[in-house]
């Protein structure tokens, strides 16, 4: 999810045909705000951590995602926003983008903590077997490459926005995951 909502978003705004047809450069600072705001959500996280769970804050920012997500793909495109961008001169200012657009960048506060919320919650109670588990886990990163292969596909099929739909899933079962799907059912596993 990571990677899909930005790239997306970024074929979303410059395709003048099936996307907004915004100038390039406005496009790249919206995705580069994304990006800005996983760094603060990192930064974040990593104060609230002590205080915070992993479960309770990969619980938040993914039903926070699912909203931001459900809010992009449903709100009219006609409603218009300003954000802080750089323009085609160089010079940084205002810029009117659809509200879409804005919420798909605020997502970048939700994905920012998630990698290292699945991590822990992945590996919890597994002893001894936390190495190799944490390397396949390394493995799954490849999941990375193909989501937004998916998303693209559907975006292609239906639409960018439609295209979120895919990243609406991934968010549901994360949230899924941190509630319900990371308990440790397997207690009687020898991890010393």
């Amino acid at each position: 999810m990571e990677i899909g909502i930005p790239s997306t978003a970024n074929l979303f705004m410059t395709d003048a045909t099936k996307g907004l047809g915004i100038d390039a450069t406005i496009a790249g600072t919206v995705v580069g705000t994304y990006w800005f705001l996983m760094l603060i959500g990192r930064l974040c996280g990593g104060a609230l951590g002590a205080r915070f769970s992993s479960k309770a804050m990969l619980t938040f920012t993914s039903g926070l995602g699912l909203l931001l997500i459900l809010f992009a793909i449903f709100l009219s495109r006609t409603i218009m926003v300003s954000m802080p961008v750089f323009q085609s001169d160089l010079s940084f200012g205002l810029a009117k983008v659809p509200i879409n657009v804005m919420f798909i960048a605020l997502c970048g506060l939700c994905t920012s903590v998630m990698w290292g919320g699945i991590f822990n919650l992945a590996v919890e109670g597994l002893g001894k077997y936390t190495a190799a588990a944490s390397g396949f886990f390394m493995v799954m990163v490849c999941g990375g490459g193909i989501i937004p292969l998916i998303q693209g596909s559907v975006a292609d099929s239906f639409g960018y926005l439609s295209s979120y739909w895919v990243m609406f899933a991934g968010l549901a079962y994360l949230l899924y995951y941190a509630l319900i799907g990371c308990k440790n059912i397997n207690k009687n596993i020898p991890v010393d």
